[in-house]
């Protein structure tokens, strides 16, 4: 009837009205890392950390899955570069009242990755069960100065307004106990350009800034802020921690070159394939929070 329909067309009007208003409310934090990196070198560093870090929490059913990674180019919005898409399996990765409540495909995420290097965009979703109710995009850029580019992603005002901007610094900020390795802390780091120590970052040669633009949606009502809170903390987490393994691990990379990290990718692919279905639960799990 007439009267039904224009009560459904109410109600939808209004959700997406009300979708609107929740994303309104978008978290958006620039995280900037400085490194004592030359950018053509982070280059390399940041896709071998990548690699091992992998590994490094893949197994017992869980960890990274990659599906594709191969070039792109003549892409409208990136040019050419390297396309990756990966899954990660977390049914082991979170607390134990998570994994008891959380429905099926929950955790499972997507990402996919276009690194056009020295810009890369980066998303995250969850599409077997939030749809598209949940992305996160992180956007970044990679830049030989330290850290002072007051807009380097060309937000437009109302966004700028909104942003937040957190520095990183990979040798004195604090780290969780659960993910502290002394072999990766700048602080102990022996080999070439390290220990890094005191105002470290306003006199360090080479030097680059990664600006990390970091932004969450999450459009359940009543959930939304406390869900993107606690993202963007994980995001600063994860950032610290990797960063200060692409540092300490310097002198394993300093050599190597794009075809050399091609071949350790493929590599690393077949060895996670192996790993996630045989070997034993490794790196963050429910103990680690």
């Amino acid at each position: 009837s007439d009267t039904s329909r224009s009560v459904g067309s109410f109600k939808l009007s209004y959700y997406n009205e009300y979708k609107s208003y929740l994303r309104s409310k978008m978290l958006i934090k620039e995280f900037r890392i400085t490194l004592p990196l030359t950018v053509d070198e982070y280059q390399v560093g940041q896709l071998h950390a990548v690699a091992e870090a992998s590994k490094a929490e893949t197994g017992g059913g869980d960890g990274v899955e990659v599906i594709k990674n191969e070039p792109f180019k003549d892409h409208p919005e990136f040019g050419s570069g390297q396309y990756t898409k990966k899954i990660y399996h977390l049914k082991y990765k979170v607390p134990a009242w998570v994994r008891a409540f959380a429905p099926a495909g929950s955790l499972m995420m997507m990402e996919e990755a276009w690194n056009a290097y020295p810009y890369c965009k980066t998303v995250l979703t969850n599409p077997d069960y939030m749809g598209t109710a949940f992305t996160l995009n992180i956007i970044s850029w990679h830049k030989a100065d330290r850290g002072e580019l007051e807009n380097v992603h060309n937000l437009p005002p109302e966004k700028l307004a909104k942003r937040e901007i957190v520095k990183i610094d990979i040798a004195n900020d604090t780290v969780k106990s659960a993910d502290y390795k002394p072999e990766f802390d700048p602080k102990k780091y022996t080999h070439e350009r390290g220990p890094l120590s005191g105002n470290w970052q306003e006199t360090c040669q080479p030097v680059m800034t990664c600006y990390k633009l970091v932004e969450c949606e999450f459009v359940w009502r009543l959930l939304q802020t406390k869900v993107e809170n606690l993202i963007m903390d994980v995001e600063k987490r994860l950032f610290t921690n990797f960063q200060r393994q692409v540092f300490c691990t310097h002198y394993q990379w300093k050599d190597l070159t794009m075809e050399d990290i091609r071949a350790i990718e493929e590599k690393t692919k077949q060895e996670l394939d192996v790993q996630r279905q045989k070997a034993e639960l490794k790196g963050t799990t429910e103990k680690s929070y």
